[in-house]
């Protein structure tokens, strides 16, 4: 057996591999279930329709992809260019941390203008946080994956400082049960962001905002001069110094943009679900880690962002809903580790492929007579 980088890549495998590797990874979740005493069909069955098909079930689902779509996204913007930014996670505590300001000092403003603010001081929180690792990255060649990893701890840390262990302007202290239970204030209720309805479904408004989002980034990276030099950054950045593409630049840019769009998540947090800023709740669900996993099975593909983060949406919320005696509570986490790891390895079928038999024989020995 031989294997070999190919140099062209088929279309037909960036839709043949990633269906295969769920496929795998199903497969390899049913052996695990048959092992521990139940019905693969049966719990499948029961997972799809807590997930998608029960009453109320979609809106649920919209729910939680929400900010793995967001995360996920500003995974997928930085992988696109090699940068690794792990720091999502962080990154959108810094946006809910500055759209909750925004909302709290513009409060008796309209609902339009408040969701603006908090969008915009959401991104540039989110950005200014992610410019950290970025720097470090563009000139002092410090490893952004241990920098941005790193930065997600100082990150909680500060969110906890902030409503847990100090008077700080976000934190409630009007009321004695506040002040023995500490709490982040209330946002205005202008600050609450609107839904859509179709038919049944309630679809939140930074589910909509992040779709525009990933048709905005498909553009950017597509059809803009933008995209052209991020990809020949990313598949090759000294072809880009001879070429004289600012790869200095272009870095910072990028781990902005990442940065940006993980915040807006963070504003969408406030708006859309927790009007306040929760410091226990956002920090609970791991947002920013589980974005990782639904860049890298969508290829950093905006729109298959999109259906990856709703898939793995769909299966958390199942797991909520289905949790007790009769369902394995970290079938979940299972399930999307196998995801993952069937992604990676069904990368390596899109990169390589391989030779049996004769065939590997013969390409082995004409390379040799080279």
């Amino acid at each position: 057996m031989r294997i070999e980088r190919r140099l062209h890549q088929p279309r037909w495998l960036s839709v043949a591999v990633p269906i295969g590797s769920l496929g795998v990874a199903f497969l390899g979740v049913a052996i695990v279930l048959a092992a521990t005493g139940h019905e693969p069909i049966k719990t499948f069955r029961e997972l799809i329709d807590a997930a998608f098909i029960a009453d109320g079930a979609l809106s649920a689902s919209l729910t939680t992809a929400t900010p793995l779509l967001f995360t996920g996204l500003a995974a997928a913007v930085a992988f696109r260019i090699r940068l690794f930014n792990i720091g999502g996670e962080g990154q959108l505590y810094f946006g809910a941390i500055g759209a909750a300001a925004a909302a709290l000092l513009l409060n008796g403003q309209s609902t339009f203008v408040l969701i603006v603010a908090m969008c915009v001081s959401g991104a540039a929180s989110g950005a200014a946080w992610a410019l950290i690792p970025g720097l470090l990255r563009a000139y002092l060649s410090t490893n952004e994956i241990i920098t941005s990893l790193m930065l997600n701890y100082v990150a909680g840390l500060l969110l906890n400082y902030l409503i847990f262990d100090s008077q700080s302007y976000w934190r409630d202290t009007s009321s004695p049960e506040a002040k023995v239970f500490p709490q982040g204030k209330t946002l205005p209720t202008e600050a609450d962001w609107p839904t859509s309805m179709l038919g049944s479904v309630v679809i939140p408004l930074g589910f909509l905002l992040a779709i525009a989002l990933a048709g905005v980034l498909w553009v950017l990276y597509s059809r803009t001069r933008f995209g052209f030099e991020a990809q020949v950054i990313g598949d090759s950045p000294r072809a880009a110094q001879y070429a004289g593409m600012s790869t200095r630049r272009k870095i910072l840019a990028v781990m902005c943009l990442s940065g940006a769009i993980a915040g807006i998540g963070g504003a969408s947090q406030d708006g859309d679900f927790r009007h306040q800023l929760d410091a226990r709740g956002l920090q609970q669900p791991g947002y920013g880690y589980s974005g990782i996993v639904v860049a890298a099975l969508a290829r950093y593909n905006p729109f298959a962002v999109v259906l990856v983060a709703l898939l793995l949406g769909g299966l958390q919320n199942a797991g909520y809903t289905l949790q007790g005696p009769d369902f394995p509570s970290g079938l979940t986490g299972v399930m999307q580790g196998m995801i993952l790891f069937a992604a990676l390895g069904g990368e390596l079928l899109v990169r390589y492929r391989f030779r049996f038999g004769w065939s590997a024989r013969r390409a082995a020995a004409a390379e040799a007579a080279r």
